[in-house]
């Protein structure tokens, strides 16, 4: 610490720093913490991975996904949503691999057969969006409407389904996809207000052993040849959950629903299905089917434990929630909430009761029993 070293304690996952000498109240310091080994993923309650994942089949590379607590599979880190800081990153891999990290690429430098590659994320964030996918990527650098972008696509990418898991690497159709990041970032930065990061992209990885894709900060990682859907989902989480974050995840529908209910609202703009026949679709699913007790159970502010983390209910409840209050309060003000959710709380972090708060003092009215059904009450709720 600050140039001296410091003894420390390791317990679990806990570093426990005893500087000498002792630091001083309101001055800055900086830690060097040096560490070794082969990192693992990590296994969720879910029994979903994350972290750094070697994928299978494609071992040349590592896909990086954090949500919710992957990152100190990796480095040494506050592994927090509330910690939010700027990223540097110095990722060194064979000559030929590409590392993809947040933010701008200053550098990238080949020596002895190696490359040193230099990423820095200017923006707060919180950890679990960290990134550094790497791997023999085919990459493309440019600017749209005057935003870096840096995308890059794995050759041996491909467009899974569960009737065809192991297609032919389709890459053609990566490309497709990650050019439609222009026109969404446009769309969103209209709808919620100015796009939060000084860069963007994606980045379409082949990773079969995942299943899911993320929003990490500024450049999405996508698992395999992504649908459109997934695209805009993830861009979506940019505004709400990246920028805006949750001080605890209990509260991760305000990531997943607003991402969820954003695609609702772009399929509804651009010639599709209104947002109030999905949830009028959804809401004709019986209580008591399969699919039904999927959907209403349990809600999505209530859940019960963190294998819940990513269950259905906080994705289509949540967005659920978002368009009835749009039916109540109508329009204007339901845009004008969003906008001034984004724009009061950008690089912050929030809660339920704040976005419950800021809804009634934008719209004038009373809404606690509209969030409390829709969020709180499991089952199909009367006012649906």
């Amino acid at each position: 610490m600050n140039g001296h070293r410091a003894s420390f304690t390791h317990e679990g996952q806990e570093l426990s720093i005893t500087p000498r000498p002792k630091l001083k109240r309101g001055r800055a310091f900086v830690t060097s913490v040096e560490y070794a080994g082969a990192p693992e993923p990590v296994v969720d309650p879910d029994e979903s991975i994350e972290g750094w994942i070697v994928p299978e089949d494609d071992p040349d590379g590592a896909f990086v996904v954090n949500e919710p607590q992957g990152s100190p599979g990796w480095i040494p880190v506050n592994d927090t949503p509330r910690d939010k800081a700027t990223y540097d990153f110095r990722v060194t891999v064979p000559a030929g691999h590409t590392v993809m990290a947040n933010g701008r690429l200053l550098s990238n430098r080949t020596r002895g057969g190696k490359t040193t590659w230099h990423w820095f994320e200017d923006s707060p964030m919180s950890s679990y969006l960290a990134t550094a996918t790497n791997g023999p990527f085919e990459t493309r650098f440019y600017e749209a409407n005057g935003l870096p972008m840096y995308d890059a696509v794995d050759p041996d990418t491909r467009q899974s389904t569960a009737a065809d898991p192991y297609p032919d690497p389709d890459p053609d159709v990566a490309w497709q996809r990650l050019a439609l990041q222009r026109e969404i970032i446009a769309f969103f930065s209209d709808l919620y207000g100015h796009y939060p990061f000084s860069t963007g992209g994606g980045i379409v990885d082949w990773a079969p052993n995942v299943f899911y894709s993320l929003e990490s900060q500024s450049r999405a990682n996508y698992w395999r040849v992504p649908p459109e859907s997934t695209v805009v989902h993830e861009i979506a989480h940019q505004w709400f959950g990246n920028a805006v974050t949750p001080a605890f995840w209990p509260d991760i529908w305000l990531n997943e629903g607003f991402a969820t209910w954003s695609e609702w609202i772009y399929d509804e703009r651009h010639g599709g299905d209104p947002a109030s026949a999905v949830f009028a679709e959804l809401c004709a699913i019986p209580e008591d089917s399969e699919d039904g007790q999927d959907l209403w159970f349990p809600a999505p502010a209530a859940l019960e434990g963190p294998a819940q983390l990513f269950h259905t209910p906080v994705y289509e409840r949540g967005a659920m929630t978002l368009q009835a209050l749009r039916s109540e309060v109508g329009d204007d003000t339901f845009f004008g909430i969003l906008r001034a959710w984004y724009a009061e709380n950008k690089y912050g972090n929030v809660s339920t009761a704040d976005f419950i708060a800021l809804a009634e003092r934008e719209s004038g009215e009373q809404l606690n029993w509209l969030f409390r059904v829709w969020l709180y009450e499991e089952g199909r709720p009367d006012t649906c």
